[in-house]
């Protein structure tokens, strides 16, 4: 469906990732809150990566927790974590086997539509993500934000540096550096319209979608002025959709 292979190198960079101010303090609030209380539910971390939203979603009471991923080495290292903390995730490689399809209350997918190529293969993950869901499933997803700044030192505060090959426009490769610590990679993710994300997403079956803001977190530590640049261009957007009922 798309390049997972991109990644199998990076699972040790993505925990560091998830530690860094930015997501500790915008993205990790702003996600869980509109996640809500999950306690019974169902839930896929469709493009799981290391793991992180499923530790998250496990620990907060989920019933039960699949993470679907097209990296080996992402899944290597999401398996390891799970054989020592013993939480009930389920880790699946590739594409959701048959049984589970149509039984999630919650599809999570976080930053997984931006490394569509083209359409076909965007549409394709959406679809993905309606087959899993029963209806009137929930699928929250963070595609790169369609008014994202393209001065690529933006957001390097935030440990990422985002170069666009050319004017802003659908199926547009963005050179993400994913610069902090001791790490420097490099991956290529692909700009979608905002016209073009609700197009995939309706084609797929969704409804009643909802571009939602970033919130920072209400913590002491939060410094305001390192906060509101991203809060006033965020660097992914935040869509919620639901899976429309079959129709009479």
């Amino acid at each position: 469906m798309t390049d997972g292979s991109q990644f199998d190198s990076l699972a040790e960079l993505y925990i560091d990732f998830s530690e860094l101010p930015f997501r500790r303090h915008l993205e990790f609030p702003s996600v869980l809150e509109l996640v809500g209380p999950v306690d019974g539910l169902r839930v896929l971390d469709l493009g799981c990566g290391s793991g992180v939203y499923a530790r998250k979603l496990a620990n907060d009471g989920a019933a039960t927790v699949v993470g679907l991923d097209e990296s080996a080495g992402m899944l290597d290292y999401a398996l390891k974590r799970e054989a020592e903390q013993h939480l009930g995730i389920t880790y699946v490689p590739g594409t959701l086997p048959a049984e589970l399809r149509g039984s999630f209350d919650l599809v999570l997918a976080v930053y997984v539509l931006p490394y569509a190529r083209d359409y076909s293969e965007l549409l394709a993950l959406c679809q993905a993500a309606a087959d899993a869901l029963r209806p009137g499933g929930r699928l929250l997803t963070l595609p790169l934000h369609p008014t994202m700044r393209t001065d690529p030192n933006y957001y390097e505060r935030y440990g990422l540096r985002l170069t666009s090959s050319g004017p802003l426009d659908d199926a547009v490769p963005v050179d993400l550096n994913l610069r902090f610590g001791r790490h420097d990679a490099h991956v290529t993710p692909y700009f979608w319209t905002a016209a073009t994300l609700e197009r995939a997403l309706v084609e797929a079956g969704f409804t009643s979608i909802i571009w939602h803001p970033h919130r920072a977190a209400k913590a002491d530590d939060v410094d305001a002025a390192f906060v509101q640049p991203y809060l006033d261009a965020p660097h992914a957007a935040i869509i919620e959709a639901i899976k429309a009922p079959p129709q009479a």
